[in-house]
């Protein structure tokens, strides 16, 4: 299966086939509301207005499985995202990334592309050493190891990077903009 046989739930609860992307650039990403990397929003926002009508796409998929940074329901989720980031992205249904109930989709992007780790610099450490209090194991599994975790699909629906939530925006917005 490929990334276009998948789909999700939409916050509306209908089902979203990732079909709708064909011959697009996709942002996959699970977010939180409550987290450090919450105001990475931001940066998700501007790449959308910026690239959108270029043919990029993002499939944001709130989740709270990540020290409960996602507690509110789907409206409150998307009250909140469009109050304080303005986004006009569609948001999907709260659903889990690793695990039992993890999403399919979920399944599929972490066998394209593993962890690889946090990379350097203050928040990369601070990340090592919580997950390492998690998982002792971590580095050496493929799962989401926190809230906006960044998965970039091309247009033929190949998965070309991952990004952790440590990495700089502007490599994700780089990343995007060479596909695009």
């Amino acid at each position: 299966m490929g990334f276009y046989d998948y789909s999700v739930t939409d916050a509306q609860g209908n089902d979203f086939s990732m079909e709708n992307y064909k011959g697009k650039v996709v942002l996959v990403v699970n977010t939180a509301t409550g987290c450090g990397f919450t105001p990475h929003y931001k940066d998700i926002e501007d790449m959308y207005e910026r690239f959108h009508d270029q043919g990029f796409e993002v499939l944001d998929i709130p989740c709270n499985q990540f020290a409960g940074q996602t507690p509110g329901t789907d409206e409150e989720i998307h009250e909140f995202c469009t109050l304080h980031y303005n986004t006009k992205f569609p948001q999907m249904k709260k659903s889990d990334v690793n695990g039992e109930g993890q999403l399919p989709i979920y399944q599929y992007l972490k066998s394209q592309k593993g962890f690889e780790g946090f990379g350097k610099g203050p928040k990369a450490l601070a990340m090592n050493v919580m997950l390492k209090k998690i998982d002792k194991n971590f580095k050496t599994n493929p799962d989401i190891k926190w809230n906006f975790t960044k998965f970039v699909v091309d247009r033929e629906g190949n998965v070309v990077a991952r990004f952790e939530p440590t990495e700089d925006m502007k490599n994700v917005a780089a990343c995007v903009e060479k596909l695009i």
